[in-house]
């Protein structure tokens, strides 16, 4: 069952509640009975997803070997040179 967070309409407690999805928002704090609101947070995503793991997943090796074609802009001429993949022309207009 999901963890909710609620504070007191003042804002100076929070505390965690386990309840139902289907259940109703709490309205008033279980043991103060004052007034609380919901705080709502951005979700906890168990991604591994890290700046090193995607600079590996985008090598050149990685794409090609997924059956993709990377190209990268020539920053004098402006056109696309291939750097990986077996597909495609070797160069693209911009």
């Amino acid at each position: 069952m999901p963890v909710y967070v609620y504070e007191t309409l003042d804002g100076l407690e929070q505390f965690e509640a386990v309840q139902s999805m289907k259940e109703a928002p709490l309205e008033t704090h279980p043991e103060s009975g004052k007034a609380v609101r919901r705080v709502f947070l951005p979700p906890n995503l168990g991604l591994k997803h890290t700046a090193g793991r995607e600079k590996n997943l985008m090598s050149n090796e990685s794409v090609e070997k997924n059956g993709f074609t990377k190209y990268e802009k020539d920053k004098v001429t402006g056109k696309y040179n291939k750097v990986a993949g077996k597909q495609g022309p070797d160069q693209l207009a911009p």
